[in-house]
């Protein structure tokens, strides 16, 4: 498969299961959330999809590369935005992913070509020459998920990449993101714990405790009820 393969991945912290053979699929050009409540398990998954927890058991393949037996073919198809905020607050737009461009090794004519058409993709554009301070929240997000596509990733993983923003940036950011996957076949791994992100068009993993309890589309798990009162039954945080 071209865009992102989880198989039986399995991960433990000392006794406590963290993840429980965990399986899905997410089909270049198409929006998958990845719905869970806090300690779901969410977090976890991104580190092993990312390198940052060693390869469990069971297969993870991204764009075709499992990423136990081709770490950098698989990591250099993969584009990142974490939950933390990682941009440089003194460095300009621009300048920020001048700099994430000369780590992957892009020639700066390549690179200013990307920057200029990622930049022109999030809205960015007339925003480059400005530090990273002085922007907010929703600009800050916007210019790291412009900085994570100027490589040409096949995949792009979003860990709550909501978190903080107001209502109005938040749908702006999911509009954007829809917007990838929809019109430029990437694959998209969106984590969030808010129902309101998903659509019913979506595909859906539900994940708590470890394990999945639902993966179909959004639309097909909520079954014409509310998407909120479907997750909070499934998980047991109803009040």
């Amino acid at each position: 498969m071209s865009g992102l393969s989880v198989r039986n991945v399995t991960h433990r912290y000392g006794p406590r299961t963290a993840l429980d053979a965990v399986s899905f699929d997410v089909a270049p050009g198409r929006f998958c959330a990845l719905l869970g409540p806090n300690g779901a398990g969410k977090s976890t998954l991104f580190a092993l999809l990312t390198g940052l927890l060693a390869a469990p058991p069971g297969t993870i393949a991204v764009a075709g590369h499992d990423i136990r037996r081709e770490p950098t073919r698989a990591l250099a198809r993969m584009g990142v935005v974490f939950q933390a905020p990682t941009l440089d607050l003194d460095l300009t737009v621009a300048q920020n992913l001048r700099y994430f461009a000369a780590l992957q090794g892009l020639s700066d004519r390549i690179a200013a070509g990307r920057i200029d058409r990622a930049l022109h993709r999030l809205g960015m554009a007339e925003r480059a020459g400005e530090r990273a301070r002085a922007l907010n929240g929703g600009h800050r997000r916007r210019t790291e998920i412009a900085r994570a596509l100027i490589h040409e990733p096949a995949v792009l993983l979003l860990d709550e990449p909501t978190v903080g923003l107001d209502a109005a940036a938040r749908a702006a950011i999911t509009d954007h993101v829809h917007g990838l996957a929809r019109e430029d076949g990437l694959t998209v791994l969106w984590a969030t714990h808010l129902t309101d992100e998903v659509r019913p068009e979506d595909d859906l993993v539900i994940l708590h405790k470890g394990r999945v309890l639902r993966h179909a589309t959004a639309g097909a798990v909520a079954r014409g009820a509310p998407l909120t009162e479907v997750f909070l039954g499934l998980t047991g945080e109803a009040a």
